[in-house]
């Protein structure tokens, strides 16, 4: 089965029709088949993102609970130290804390195809093991 990690810009810009990127990311999304996966950090990203739009939190939430997008947790004490680890290994890119959890995921479960708008990041970003992650959404 296929699967796909998501990081928060291609969740906002899913939901916000007034977002630059709202056609392509909507219609790579919906194309996918498979499965989606995602972190606490970037719903956390996203929720505030979308704060000031028309129950903009309300629409992610079901979204994410339509899409049966896996969330998983990142803020473990072990969780932490890995993301502080890699924040501070690309702080001249930067990354986010967002950001180094899905790059922690990616190696938990071994998916590399990641559905971003962050392309500088995600480009530069590698796995502990030294794994590319491969960008899947088109560019805005």
């Amino acid at each position: 089965m296929k699967a796909l990690l998501v990081d928060t810009g291609p969740l906002v810009a899913y939901l916000d029709r007034t977002d630059p990127a709202h056609g392509s990311v909507a219609q790579s999304l919906g194309a996918f088949r498979g499965a989606l996966f995602s972190t606490s950090a970037v719903i956390t990203e996203a929720m505030y993102l979308l704060k000031d739009y028309s129950q903009g939190p309300r629409r992610l939430a079901e979204f994410v609970q339509a899409a049966n997008i896996h969330v998983s947790e990142s803020t473990q004490s072990h969780q932490l130290l890995s993301a502080a680890a890699l924040i501070e290994k690309y702080s001249d890119t930067p990354m986010d804390f967002a950001d180094a959890t899905l790059v922690l995921l990616s190696e938990e479960i071994g998916v590399t195809d990641i559905a971003t708008l962050d392309r500088r990041g995600f480009t530069t970003y590698r796995t502990r093991k030294g794994k590319a992650l491969r960008i899947v959404t088109p560019s805005r």
